[in-house]
């Protein structure tokens, strides 16, 4: 009899395992290779920053930058109608009411500033520096939003192998009351006793409901990160694989040639080297060049000549220079060389937490990696301890409260062993996003 309660229990926790494994299996694989192509494609943030990035790339060209020469067509008109009265020197005297006056204008010009103390270039080249600060920001919403992915991907592994344990936790305790039942019917056992296995039971069935709830949950979050309908319903992987290979001093040489972060830093101080050299240009004189065809056509009702029309080239060239103006060079410029020695600390500030971040993310990330190993023997000992109390309490041997205790201590060393597992993945993510390289 005793044998076989304990297999009838081992049976209905296996049954209740392949029915929740196939409720899972009904539902969508979504993978975390597609989750993140989902949002590389999607996620409004990164398509913000690809687009801002579209920008500083359209804007690197020598126009911009005010190299080439300005090319402009003019047009224009004057007309007049007026009393007008004229003495001319021979004595003659005129008067006309009405007298009209037409000018007319046209034609094309160029302008071209051929030095300016090679202000221009530096621009040019300021343009192209903040497209690299561009492609800096996108790698680092990219890497901030497939973090997101990969953590809320993974929270959900975690929390499908947590519904399952609970799961079998609530199969474990309706076998609890109906062998209180029995126990009862035979006179073995106290009402009291098959009322704590009851409550035991709705118990057990809450904390599954809650963590069903969490799970729903966080599915939903995770399509908000991918920008799809948050009513998709999809299944997660089974498990979770940890990289327990992990090197610190790999971590902080890939993070000094790849965080987004500090290549920003280091792009920012590129750009105030050249805002600079742009100030400085302004000592220098400005040298512009410019020409033109016109043409020009003028008419008028009084005067020695009623009809003028004239065309041609005119072209010529300007320098200027700045002499004084209140000492705003000066200050400009040494504004200039605070902002650089700013950006210089700003790349030592930077360095400097990307390393404390890196050290700390690692230490944490061996200590979790030291609990997978604590915990899976923490299982295995529950698990064997669960089978012997089993045994003792089909028989009688023990009482409930001894049994509930081997059981809670096994549901608990297995969700303590997922959230070892999850929290040493986190550990590993953060490790590879500081390091600017976050593989899947």
């Amino acid at each position: 009899m005793v044998m076989k309660s304990s297999r009838v229990l081992k049976i209905c926790v296996s049954l209740c395992f392949g029915i929740l494994f196939l409720q899972m299996n009904s539902q969508e694989l979504l993978t975390l290779d597609e989750a993140v192509q989902i949002a590389l494609e999607n996620n409004y943030e990164i398509r913000l920053a690809s687009n801002n990035l579209d920008v500083d790339s359209l804007s690197v060209s020598p126009g911009f930058a005010g190299i080439l020469p300005r090319v402009y067509a003019s047009a224009s008109t004057n007309n007049s109608t007026q009393y007008s009265s004229q003495v001319r020197s021979d004595g003659t005297e005129i008067e006309l009411n009405g007298a009209k006056n037409n000018n007319k204008s046209y034609g094309v010009g160029l302008d071209w500033t051929i030095f300016d103390g090679l202000s221009m270039f530096a621009r040019y080249d300021q343009l192209k520096e903040l497209k690299k600060l561009g492609e800096a920001e996108l790698k680092s919403t990219i890497l901030n939003r497939v973090s997101d992915v990969m953590i809320t991907y993974y929270n959900l592994v975690q929390q499908q192998q947590q519904l399952i344990t609970l799961d079998s936790t609530i199969v474990i305790s309706q076998q609890r009351v109906e062998l209180a039942d029995n126990r009862f019917g035979i006179g073995k056992a106290s009402k009291l006793e098959v009322l704590n296995t009851q409550v035991d039971l709705n118990t057990d069935r809450t904390l599954f409901l809650r963590q069903k709830e969490l799970y729903t949950n966080t599915k939903i979050r995770l399509n908000e990160i991918l920008a799809r309908d948050t009513k998709i319903d999809f299944k997660v992987e089974d498990e979770l694989l940890i990289n327990d290979n992990l090197i610190l001093a790999d971590l902080e040489t890939l993070a000094t040639k790849q965080n987004p972060e500090l290549q920003a830093q280091l792009i920012n101080k590129r750009i105030a080297e050249l805002e600079l050299k742009q100030i400085k240009g302004n000592r220098y004189p400005t040298i512009t060049a410019n020409t033109g065809y016109n043409f020009s056509d003028s008419e008028s009702s009084l005067g020695f000549a009623r009809l003028n029309n004239s065309r041609g080239w005119n072209y010529g060239f300007a320098a200027s220079v700045n002499i004084f103006n209140g000492s705003t060079q000066n200050r400009n410029e040494k504004i200039a060389k605070v902002k650089l020695d700013n950006s210089k600390i700003a790349i030592e500030q930077q360095t400097q937490t990307i390393k404390s971040q890196l050290n700390t993310a690692f230490q944490t990330y061996l200590t979790n990696i030291g609990l997978i190993d604590l915990e899976s023997k923490n299982e295995e000992i529950a698990k064997e301890n669960l089978d012997i109390t089993l045994s003792k309490y089909s028989i009688g041997t023990i009482p409930t409260i001894e049994f509930r205790t081997a059981q809670l201590n096994y549901i608990n060393a297995k969700l303590r062993l997922s959230e070892a597992k999850y929290q040493a993945k986190l550990s590993e993510i953060t490790l590879k996003q500081l390091a600017g390289n976050l593989s899947l």
